[in-house]
């Protein structure tokens, strides 16, 4: 990863609807509008939650109410058995591929797939057996804090660094979808670099590029960015 210019990545999600043939879509529209690399998510609805009916598991609010949690996660999974055709389909166009791993397991998976670094996701940054599981590799980790304070971050960084992290990103997060500009304080990208020592990066949400530009005018090295290919509805 060369940050001595503003790193791109590109993170796929659940954009490819489904469909792998989007999902090779989606990584060749990156590598042609200059993304350094593109991200996926790696996890199963039984890695996530219980397949259960009750109300718990019930979507209450929002775009995806009514969804029960599991079905939800099935829809919205990226299947492992795409994962080796996805990783070297990017290998293929020259575009660097990596994911977010939800669980331990999936760090295991994707290991055999030599992931080069990985993306802590801010519902899974306080999850400290999946930091230290990360740490062991030794690879670049990258935190999104969009959920943290400052003192579930510094727990974080404690344990990644304990276990053998040796290069550790921070990402400025506001964790709604989409992100108002409003929502933003782009001071936190200062405080979050002299408080912790590190490269500090941003997980945009927004819908425009402005969060991103003045993010890099505050020294900022990274931006993740979600994408979608022109007039994609679903």
């Amino acid at each position: 990863m060369n940050l001595k210019k503003p790193y791109l990545v590109a993170e796929i999600s659940a954009n490819h609807s489904g469909s792998f043939q989007k999902a090779k879509k989606l990584i060749m529209c990156a590598k042609k509008n200059g993304a350094d690399a593109v991200k996926l998510q790696t996890y199963t609805p039984d890695t996530m939650t219980l397949k259960s009916s009750k109300k718990y598991f019930k979507i209450k609010s929002g775009i995806w109410r009514g969804y029960n949690l599991w079905d939800l996660y099935k829809k919205a999974q990226t299947p492992l058995h795409w994962h080796g055709k996805l990783f070297n389909y990017a290998k293929k166009i020259g575009i660097t591929i990596f994911s977010t791993p939800f669980d331990e397991s999936a760090v295991d998976f994707l290991e055999k797939l030599k992931c080069p670094f990985y993306k802590i996701s801010s519902f899974e940054m306080t999850d400290l057996t999946l930091i230290k599981k990360i740490a062991k590799t030794k690879k670049i980790m990258i935190i999104s804090t969009g959920m943290a304070n400052l003192h579930e971050i510094a727990m974080t960084v404690k344990c990644a660094k304990k276990n053998g992290a040796k290069k550790i990103i921070l990402l400025y997060c506001v964790s709604n979808y989409p992100s108002k500009n409003s929502d933003f304080n782009i001071n936190n990208i200062n405080i979050l670099r002299k408080k912790f020592n590190c490269e500090v990066g941003l997980s945009d949400h927004s819908k425009d590029n402005l969060i991103a530009s003045l993010a890099i005018s505050q020294g900022v090295k990274i931006i993740e960015k979600h994408i979608a290919l022109e007039n994609q509805n679903e």
